[in-house]
């Protein structure tokens, strides 16, 4: 038996696992995609667009924005200092901080909401004190703002990690010893560097920051026009029968999954040739002392 038909399989097999893999994706992704735009201008542009722009609708679409807005910087502060720490320095707990910034992806969502519950909440163990102080977290926008966080933090952290890892410190050294401050090495140096993987990890976080459901729904005490983001709005209609106030509020989530897969894919493809690039610079550099001899 030849090699390569040790390593390439039969005809029809492939066809087969492509034919598989196509179905699985129509009929589980695809298709609920389409519904949804279906289902939401099922009656018309006009009803479609009054569902978005009632009060309780445009409140939930405000705090949503509300919320990334505050999320996603937090998020890249605390990803490029913890990718920075882990990435260019060795220090006691290190694999212990690295594990604690994998949390959110091992724990429910509803479960990080009831944490913040029993601990900010009016009968939690900070809550008497919160009460007394006039501060109110839970059922409040601080409350979601902050299960957003909880939720969202690894993403950034997580996709720069491996990337500073991977480029070393070189660069930063080398304009270190060219006289560049430790500002003008991070801003002229590390983040043009990084920039892909960032703006990557960026979108992630803003794509999970809009459609949390689970950690919100608990936090949020699901006031109509104050406390309720999208995701919560698209249930409770949903529960009322609404369904074309319910698919439309859903269709703009499910426009930002689009624009969040498209520009994904940009991204990857444009960090793909990025990295062909320095691989290509690479080998260069090493021929280039043998080619002078």
């Amino acid at each position: 038996m030849s090699s390569a038909n040790l390593t390439t399989e039969a005809r029809w097999v492939r066809a087969l696992l492509i034919t598989v893999a196509l179905a699985f994706v129509a009929l589980f992704l695809v298709v609920p995609l389409v519904a949804v735009f279906w289902e939401a201008l099922a009656k018309g542009w006009e009803l479609y667009l009054a569902a978005l722009t009632e009060p309780e609708a445009w409140s939930a679409i405000k705090l949503t924005l509300l919320t990334a807005v505050i999320a996603v910087p937090l998020n890249v502060v605390f990803g490029v200092a913890a990718a920075w720490a882990i990435a260019r320095f060795e220090f006691r707990g290190k694999s212990l901080f690295t594990t604690f910034i994998d949390l959110p992806f091992s724990v429910s969502p509803v479960v990080a909401g009831l944490m913040y519950m029993l601990l900010f909440g009016a009968n939690g163990w900070l809550g008497p004190w919160l009460a007394e102080h006039d501060i109110k977290l839970m059922f409040a926008v601080p409350g979601i703002v902050l299960a957003t966080v909880f939720v969202t933090f690894p993403f950034v952290a997580r996709e720069l990690i491996p990337l500073m890892q991977a480029q070393g410190q070189d660069e930063e050294q080398a304009a270190m010893v060219l006289g560049a401050s430790g500002w003008q090495t991070f801003w002229k140096v590390t983040i043009p560097n990084i920039k892909w993987g960032l703006l990557y990890g960026v979108i992630l976080t803003n794509a999970r920051a809009m459609g949390e459901f689970g950690a919100v729904s608990v936090v949020s005490g699901h006031i109509r026009g104050e406390t309720n983001t999208i995701p919560l709005h698209v249930e409770i209609l949903y529960n009322e029968y609404n369904f074309v106030g319910a698919f439309a509020c859903a269709s703009i989530l499910a426009l930002l999954a689009l624009v969040t897969l498209l520009v994904k894919t940009l991204i990857e493809w444009r960090i793909a040739r990025q990295r062909e690039g320095a691989k290509e610079r690479t080998l260069e550099a090493r021929l280039a002392p043998a080619s002078t001899h």
